[in-house]
C-alpha cells in the first residue's frame, strides 16, 4: 500500500501520523488514474460481458448475475463522454455498494483497468475544481496526488446513483 506522499508503509496506522486516511482503490480510464473509496467496493470482477438489455442507453451496458442477484453494469467511459475501447484482458467491473431510499444496493461499473490500493491522508485532498471538462464536479470528491501523479477521487455513489436512477435500474419507484 502506497500514502498519498507515495512512501511505503508497512504499517497501515503509520500512513498520515496524526491524521486520518481513506483507503481508494484507483482505477484508469482513457489513460487517467480515478480513485473510490474502499469502503464503496463490494468486489472486483473480469469482463465477461452483460445480458443486453433492449432500448438501454449507450452507458447501461446490461446486467450480470452477480450469485443470484441481478446487477446493471456501466460503462464509466461512456458516462464521461470518452470515446470507446475494445474490452481486453484488463478491463474489469468493479462492483460498487450505494444506499437509495434505505436500501444497499449493487451496482457495476466498467473502467479500463484497476491500479492500485492507496492510504491518502484526508487533509491531503484538495477540493474539486468549479468546471472539469470530463466528470461533472459534482462527482468529484477531491482531487490528490499519488506518486507524483493527479488522481480524481470520485463520489462514486452519487454518480452510479444518477446514472442507474436515470434509467430506473435500481429497482426503485
Amino acid at each position: 500500500m502506497e500514502t498519498a506522499s507515495g512512501a511505503a508503509r508497512e504499517d497501515l496506522g503509520v500512513a498520515g501520523v496524526g491524521n486520518e486516511y481513506s483507503q481508494y482503490l484507483t482505477f484508469v480510464l482513457a489513460g487517467e488514474e480515478y480513485g473510490i473509496n474502499i469502503l464503496d467496493v463490494q468486489e472486483i470482477k473480469g469482463w465477461e460481458g452483460t445480458t443486453i438489455i433492449p432500448n438501454m442507453p449507450s452507458h447501461i451496458l446490461g446486467v450480470i448475475n452477480l450469485r443470484g442477484t441481478i446487477v446493471p453494469v456501466i460503462d464509466l467511459r461512456r458516462c464521461f463522454g470518452l470515446p470507446p475501447k475494445e474490452f481486453t484482458e484488463t478491463t474489469v467491473v468493479i462492483m460498487v455498494k450505494v444506499d437509495y431510499a434505505g436500501e444497499s444496493r449493487v451496482v457495476g461499473v466498467v473502467v479500463d483497468a484497476v491500479a492500485e490500493v492507496y492510504n491518502v491522508v484526508n487533509a491531503e485532498i484538495e477540493p474539486p475544481p468549479a468546471m472539469h471538462e470530463v466528470v461533472d464536479a459534482k462527482y468529484i470528491r477531491g482531487l490528490t496526488t499519488l506518486e507524483e501523479k493527479m488522481v480524481i477521487l470520485l463520489d462514486i455513489s452519487s454518480l452510479v446513483i444518477m446514472e442507474a436512477l436515470s434509467e430506473d435500474l435500481l429497482g426503485v419507484h
